[in-house]
């Protein structure tokens, strides 16, 4: 473990494994940190790869500044973290729900430094996605507790009873993160991924949807923009597929990432 200084806020870094790929790990917002692919995925890929997990800025053990929550600004974080940690060879990006949207925005404003996406169940940007967050974050009483609730329903059904109280922990985690920042209002309003923005993507791209998931044709059709996107439904899922079919979303990865070719496909960006 590691806090590294990023643009003047630590972040907490995990590094493991070794290979010539860099694999970077980005987790969804509020409800998550990195802990979610450290236990479920990125053991398996550090087998052949070097895999950095880290906190975005407010999250998990990372700093919790006042400022900087949009899109654009997790996207500099992450080209500083980039730079500090040394890593200057192309990367893959394993992103997941707004970790997705993260990396889709990154590799559209970095495109040499990016030699490959996974998009789990990611949010794609579409018109008023920042409008929609933003309410769903400010939700209040039983509204509130029965979205956290649905959101780690997978994940409690695989513990006891006795670690259900974690329930109010993220609750107050949320709330801290919600009502103490501006991330409400840096995502409030926020553009919408343009068409041209797609269009600098050239890497390869896999993306896994639940069958049953939110994301919709909208999302789908968002996808299909991303030229080499080549996109799998996982049976049976909703947005959780990262806990409700993790050996499934696990292999999926891991074949996809251990079959590319390290090089970035237009290093001349």
């Amino acid at each position: 473990m590691a806090e590294v200084p990023v643009r003047g806020i630590r972040l907490h870094v995990e590094r493991i494994g070794a290979g010539d790929r860099a694999v970077i790990f980005l987790h969804g917002l509020v409800l998550d940190d990195l802990s979610s692919f450290y236990f479920t995925m990125a053991p398996a890929v550090a087998r052949f790869a070097e895999v950095i997990l880290y906190d975005l800025r407010g999250h998990g053990r990372s700093e919790r500044p006042l400022t900087g929550y949009s899109v654009e600004e997790m996207v500099a974080d992450l080209a500083a973290l980039l730079d500090e940690l040394a890593v200057g060879k192309p990367v893959f990006l394993v992103g997941h729900s707004f970790g997705g949207l993260v990396a889709i925005t990154f590799a559209s404003r970095y495109p040499a430094r990016v030699a490959g996406l996974v998009l789990l169940e990611p949010l794609v940007g579409e018109k008023g996605w920042g409008d929609q967050m933003a309410y769903t974050l400010t939700l209040k009483g039983e509204e509130r507790d029965r979205q956290i609730a649905s959101a780690f329903r997978s994940w409690l059904d695989r513990h006891s009873n006795r670690k259900r109280n974690l329930l109010s922990r993220i609750a107050e985690d949320m709330l801290n993160l919600v009502h103490k920042t501006s991330l409400v209002e840096d995502l409030r309003g926020s553009p919408p991924l343009a068409p041209d923005q797609l269009s600098r993507i050239r890497c390869p791209i896999l993306a896994l949807v639940g069958e049953r998931s939110a994301t919709g044709e909208t999302g789908k059709n968002v996808l299909g923009l991303l030229s080499c996107c080549e996109v799998r439904v996982i049976p049976g899922c909703t947005h959780s597929i990262l806990w409700e079919a993790t050996e499934k979303v696990r292999q999926h990865v891991v074949e996809w990432l251990s079959s590319r070719s390290v090089a970035c496909p237009d290093s001349s960006s």
